[in-house]
């Protein structure tokens, strides 16, 4: 379960090129590959198919030859045997002649000093209020006692008015104590407003550099997608060089089944000749120039039909590497589709929800960060 939960694996620019480079260069050589054995197969089916004919045409030439010195020898038999049975006729007659006269006659073959300076001015803005509050009560008491006089109705004898009380202060205390609060007040207001000023030249710097980095990136978004659609159209490019290359396969696995088809009917005569002259009678049953021919002639068909299914059995195997370069090229195409997915569509999309740039409409946004920028 841990490993299904794995993020997939990272790659480097320079690893993501060589990967794309290693699919072009797979992709020329198997269709280079390819398009030499087709090459070859046309070569190999025209060699072949000149060479049958030239056998049969030589051991037609044979055969004619042999016709016509059995033609030849069978036209001087003939014509010996018509001399012979002339002479014969004649021996007959003249040993009758003979047998008359004599009467016997016989011939045996993917900042936390704001918060104190916060902290600090609400300490302040306390110790002023406080001091505010007290000073308010001692003027209300020092206005009824100045409003007090002889024949004011709540006057009255109070018992040690004489006393000091232990946690009065001396004037100079007093004094002190008020202008301190005073002093810490300014000093305060004056560091709450050199660090809103610190703040607000921080916050228009920091800006000013998100929008540049905002600029940068989307730059690099836009120079990655022209690199990753350049990749994507160069693999189309290939795929379709590919498909191409499995047409002229398929083409060429056809022509060279037909050339081992067109070589049964040249084998068929060979054969079918050599059978027949096997029953030759006697002594004409020898191995003559057109028994070699004919056997030669067989021998060169099934050499040629053996270069020929050799020939395709390598054809078949080179259209299987082309059908997986095709479907290698398929699924790296869709890969690069994919990441042009989401980078130009989510991410991009993602990226207008980043806050206008400088002299664009800042409505709805008054500085800080923005909750809805997510790239």
């Amino acid at each position: 379960m841990a490993k299904l939960l794995q993020s997939p694996p990272k790659f480097l620019p320079s690893e993501w090129h060589i990967s794309n480079k290693n699919q072009y260069h797979r992709a020329e050589a198997q269709r280079s590959q390819s398009e030499r054995l087709v090459a070859e197969s046309q070569r190999l089916v025209d060699e072949i198919d000149k060479t049958t004919r030239k056998s049969q045409s030589d051991a037609n030439k044979k055969i004619e030859q042999r016709l016509e010195e059995v033609r030849f020898w069978k036209k001087e038999l003939d014509d010996k045997l018509e001399q012979l049975v002339n002479e014969t006729d004649d021996l007959l007659n003249y040993k009758i002649r003979v047998e008359k006269s004599l009467e016997s006659f016989k011939e045996p073959l993917f900042i936390t000093e704001r918060c104190l300076a916060y902290r600090l001015n609400r300490s302040a803005k306390y110790n002023l209020e406080r001091d505010l509050k007290d000073k308010f009560v001692a003027l209300t008491i020092d206005d009824i006692c100045l409003s007090l006089n002889n024949n004011s109705p709540n006057i009255r004898y109070s018992e040690n008015v004489l006393r000091i009380e232990p946690n009065s202060v001396s004037l100079e205390d007093w004094l002190d104590f008020s202008n301190t609060n005073v002093e810490k007040a300014d000093k305060q207001r004056n560091n709450s407003l050199a660090l809103k000023a610190l703040v607000d030249s921080i916050l228009s710097q920091t800006t000013s550099d998100l929008r540049k980095q905002c600029e940068v990136v989307d730059l690099a978004f836009e120079n990655g997608l022209k690199v990753i659609k350049d990749a994507r159209d160069k693999l189309a490019t290939h795929l379709a060089k590919v498909m191409e290359e499995i047409a002229s396969q398929e083409k060429n696995i056809s022509l060279l089944e037909k050339a081992i088809l067109d070589q049964e009917g040249p084998a068929k005569v060979a054969h079918t000749r050599l059978e027949n002259r096997t029953y030759r009678p006697n002594v004409e049953l020898c191995r003559d120039v057109a028994q070699y021919r004919l056997l030669k002639e067989v021998h060169e068909i099934n050499h040629n039909v053996a270069r020929l299914k050799e020939t395709l059995a390598q054809a078949h195997v080179e259209l299987k590497g082309l059908h997986r370069r095709q479907l290698a090229l398929q699924e790296e195409i869709q890969v690069k589709e994919n990441t042009i997915y989401i980078d130009e569509v989510l991410c991009m999309q993602m990226r207008k929800s980043i806050p206008p740039r400088e002299g664009d409409e800042l409505s709805g946004w008054s500085g800080g960060s923005c909750p809805e920028a997510v790239c």
